[in-house]
């Protein structure tokens, strides 16, 4: 182990161990995310995840991201504003340790003034799209949670925006009236082109269309994965027609879990986008690979 990248969001904290090529040597994964520590809890989590593998004699340093450097988290590290160069690595904040094997740094998030925007952890995956295509120019679209979409060129984010498509999905398929006709698994192409094709020729109907969903379950007989294809393509044409500037013309790269990015791309696919979809571990560790030569050459 030569250093440590740490993603820790609000539900999730997920560490990689790197060796000195920069190489993963090991993965670890927790579900200690910000959400349930206070700031006195950051250390000992770390320190229960990683053991006795923390070499002796010297300082190791972890670089994390996301929510942990929230106001709630273990140090605020502020938002950097946009436009920006999506590392702000000489803006990274040092959390207070006990243990002298330690050395953790806190990289912020970004931030946007108008419309206002934030977004923490993101960034990583961003800064990764440039360390693999250097000099790209166009939109990253980052499917998660909250979807982000992101307009970056000459090597810097230049503005963004962020929809709550997956936290409504997630709220309307498990918290609300549809919990009765949406499955929870399973997927049906023909019924996610449907709802798409509805969301994007009728965003402003959404709020009916998804009681539709619930009606066509009780008299049509609307299978469960159907339901859920339907909703989902609604979501996403909603959220397209509404951020059409992100994606209409535009040279997109899709970064997220593969079921949601490839539904993000299937989406832009019908509308003649033609995205390329990037692994979003591969492109969080190349962001992390970046920000720790940043902050190696910044401390010499």
């Amino acid at each position: 182990m030569d250093w440590i990248a740490a993603d820790w969001g609000t539900t999730h904290l997920r560490l990689w161990e790197i060796d000195a090529d920069g190489g993963v040597s090991k993965r670890l994964d927790s579900d200690q995310g910000m959400g349930v520590l206070d700031p006195s809890d950051y250390e000992p989590t770390l320190l229960g995840l990683l053991r006795n593998r923390l070499p002796e004699g010297r300082a190791t340093r972890i670089l994390a991201c996301g929510m942990v450097g929230a106001r709630q988290g273990w140090i605020e590290a502020p938002y950097s504003a946009v436009p920006i160069a999506p590392l702000a690595a000489t803006r990274a904040v040092k959390a207070p340790t006990r243990d002298p094997r330690l050395d953790v740094h806190v990289l912020p998030g970004l931030s946007q003034a108008e419309p206002a925007d934030v977004m923490r952890g993101e960034e990583m995956r961003i800064a990764g799209v440039f360390a693999s295509e250097p000099g790209f120019d166009g939109v990253i679209c980052l499917p998660g949670l909250h979807t982000i979409w992101v307009q970056v060129s000459a090597g810097e984010v230049v503005s963004f925006r962020t929809c709550m498509t997956g936290e409504l999905l997630g709220m309307l398929s498990e918290r609300s009236v549809l919990r009765l006709s949406v499955g929870s698994t399973g997927w049906d192409a023909n019924a996610f082109a449907e709802g798409l094709d509805r969301g994007l020729s009728r965003p402003e109907a959404l709020s009916s269309s998804l009681f539709t969903l619930r009606a066509e379950s009780l008299l049509r007989d609307l299978g469960p994965e159907a339901s859920r294809a339907r909703l989902t393509g609604l979501l996403i044409g909603t959220e397209l027609a509404s951020v059409r500037p992100y994606w209409l013309g535009q040279d997109v790269r899709v970064v997220g879990e593969p079921d949601m990015a490839e539904a993000y791309s299937r989406a832009l696919e019908s509308q003649g986008v033609a995205p390329k979809i990037l692994d979003s571990e591969e492109m969080t560790l190349a962001g992390f690979r970046a920000a720790h030569e940043a902050l190696a050459a910044h401390a010499h």
